[in-house]
């Protein structure tokens, strides 16, 4: 069993985000190996005060986050929110950055007697603090082209992506693509594909239990969950999919950071708002078809959802806009790259339901669960024999949700 303490740069805020990420679901696992802190996501993006009211709502939750300060958090990690300016394309600044974050984890490590932990950068920005810290190992998650996510200065963060692969011990990456392209870059990479909460959204069905804010919508329901973002999803796309298909009723769980006003003025779309990543799964299994409507840009082809094997886990028939990716489930997935092909598949999809299907899909993902993906990374870091069983260094996930449901002291 591996023993080790991990803190873990995170690329979301834990208090305000779903909580299905990579470098969340992964820090669950290794919360059982040591001491581990998840240190809530440095703001990347330039301030926008033109945004008005919504530059001041995101301005006043990341106050509410810091000053939350060090909390244990029922996952069993420990999480930090640290102040830094949101001013990476300003060199005078990023040192100072660099000094603040520095100063604030040095501390964070001093009050949990941590020594030499394995350091996690999930978010590019904190590569020079990690680079200065004391350490045992170096992982970088390469997860999706950060320097092209939207209002970023993006010579600045593929500054901080260079820095990260030539230094990190192991750099992760979940896009093959993106693997092959810049895998000269790094010291040592691994290709790990996203995990799934494989039993919480395969066994969702076998509560009856249905979330009253879906029970009384008609069906044939399509659904989504998860943000949506304008430099995700394609809102012109979806709307015209929604008019061809009136008599089904389209269903969107998650936060909205993009113009939705044309959806809401359709009365066959119902935008439910963001929910807890537990019961996720309970929506997801009230939907007759999931939908994955993407934009074609540079950030999409390099994506790898984690909601794709989610979907699958459920079931479900889906229907997506095409991105590499997405050949590797060819034979269970329905590409469409116009509204018009969309809504066909979407109708086909129903239609060819069955459930071997069922059976197919879900036997797709049930072998990637998280815990597997995290037992991956460990025995590529401490080069141990993996031979996909091995020895867990953490809980079973039924363990794990034990835990959960405890009172931490």
């Amino acid at each position: 069993m591996i023993k080790a303490d991990f803190i873990c740069f995170g690329g979301e805020d834990w208090w305000y985000k779903n909580r299905g990420h990579n470098d969340i679901q992964l820090m669950r696992r290794y919360a059982w190996c040591g001491t581990t802190v998840y240190i809530n996501s440095i703001v990347m993006q330039k301030p926008r005060l033109t945004e008005g009211k919504r530059f001041l709502k995101k301005f006043s939750r990341k106050i509410k986050s810091i000053f939350t300060g060090l909390k244990r958090a029922d996952a069993g990690f420990w999480v930090y929110s640290p102040f830094s300016l949101p001013l990476h394309h300003i060199k005078w600044a990023r040192k100072l950055n660099e000094w603040i974050l520095y100063a604030q984890v040095r501390a964070l490590e001093r009050r949990l007697k941590m020594e030499n932990p394995i350091v996690w950068i999930a978010c590019p920005a904190a590569v020079d603090v990690a680079i200065r810290m004391c350490r045992n190992k170096l992982v970088y998650q390469r997860t999706d082209r950060y320097e092209e996510y939207p209002n970023v200065d993006f010579e600045t963060i593929r500054a901080y992506d260079r820095r990260a692969k030539a230094s990190a011990d192991l750099t992760l990456f979940a896009n093959t693509e993106l693997y092959n392209l810049e895998l000269q870059q790094c010291r040592r990479a691994l290709y790990l594909d996203h995990g799934v909460d494989y039993q919480l959204f395969a066994d969702a069905e076998k509560d009856p239990t249905v979330p009253p804010d879906v029970k009384d919508i008609p069906g044939p329901r399509v659904g989504f969950f998860g943000a949506i973002d304008d430099h995700t999803s394609d809102i012109p796309f979806v709307e015209k999919v929604t008019d061809l298909l009136p008599e089904m009723s389209f269903v969107f769980v998650g936060k909205a950071s993009s113009d939705v006003g044309g959806l809401q003025r359709r009365s066959n779309v119902h935008l439910l708002g963001p929910k807890p990543y537990e019961q996720i799964p309970h929506y997801g299994k009230c939907f007759d078809v999931l939908i994955m409507p993407w934009r074609q840009n540079r950030w999409i082809h390099a994506c790898n959802p984690i909601k794709l094997k989610e979907y699958l886990a459920l079931g479900k028939p889906v229907v997506s806009t095409p991105f590499p990716e997405l050949e590797k489930y060819r034979d269970l997935i329905y590409q469409a790259r116009t509204p018009e092909e969309f809504s066909r598949k979407i109708e086909k999809a129903l239609k060819e339901d069955s459930y071997e299907l069922v059976l197919a899909r879900r036997k797709k993902v049930e072998s990637s669960t998280w815990d597997q993906k995290a037992q991956l990374v460990l025995s590529e870091l401490f080069n141990e024999k993996n031979d996909g069983v091995g020895r867990p260094c953490f809980e079973t996930q039924a363990s794990l949700r034990n835990y959960e449901n405890s009172t931490l002291s």
